[in-house]
């Protein structure tokens, strides 16, 4: 796929798979494209050519929420919480997606982040960073995802939190219900969770494969130049 902000080509026909069980990794310097080509599988920057498939639908031309009704679920870059609501009211933010019927914060979003249990009357903006991104996230999983875009979770985030992040990942990838698009600068973060890596320079993917499969170092390189 190729996406243009105006005249500038930020995207070079982009390829990539993400499968159900899995985590695929952007990974890449800044200003790279990484951000765009969630951006894009979301529905937030139209494509100007390419197809976006999704369980065997073209969504390329769908707008942003009628995507998310099919299972795409983004925790963006800068988290994106609403600061004045309270931890509760910013998860029960994903019940628009869902069936009156459905509409229940899911036990795992506790189990995965009991902080949120603890401050559920807490005002979002009241939160460390770490808390936020754990909110985003669990206000991701609120709408059930099948596939789910991660832009840089651990951004600004302290140690301690990273490594429940982490956790909660791999816990979702080894239910093997969703798909996971990881994109992240924090190479031994990214590289302990992916199962397949794509790096990006200058809008376009310059290596991709199985983890266990590419050179390290060469990766490594790429993020670095």
């Amino acid at each position: 796929m190729d996406l243009y902000y105006g005249a500038a080509q930020a995207l070079k026909d982009v390829s990539l798979e993400a499968e159900t069980g899995q985590v695929t990794a952007i990974l890449g310097r800044n200003g790279v494209g990484k951000t765009s080509t969630l951006r894009a599988v979301s529905g937030r920057q139209g494509i100007r050519s390419g197809r976006i498939m999704w369980e065997g639908r073209d969504i390329s031309k769908l707008r942003p929420d009628a995507r998310a009704k099919l299972g795409v679920a983004t925790v963006p870059q800068g988290r994106e919480i609403f600061p004045l609501l309270t931890v509760r009211e910013n998860l029960e933010t994903g019940y628009a997606l869902l069936p009156r019927g459905a509409r229940k914060v899911p036990d795992t979003v506790f189990e995965l982040f009991p902080v949120l249990a603890e401050m559920m009357g807490r005002r979002g903006g009241d939160l460390s960073g770490g808390q936020q991104q754990q909110l985003a996230i669990g206000r991701a999983l609120v709408t059930g995802p099948r596939l789910l875009l991660l832009d840089e979770p651990t951004e600004g985030i302290q140690p301690s939190v990273i490594k429940d992040i982490g956790r909660a990942i791999a816990y979702l990838r080894d239910q093997g219900t969703m798909a996971i698009v990881l994109v992240e600068q924090f190479f031994d973060f990214a590289v302990e969770l992916a199962d397949r890596i794509a790096v990006m320079d200058r809008g376009r993917i310059v290596l991709s494969g199985r983890t266990a499969e590419l050179d390290q170092e060469e990766v490594r390189r790429w993020m670095t130049v």
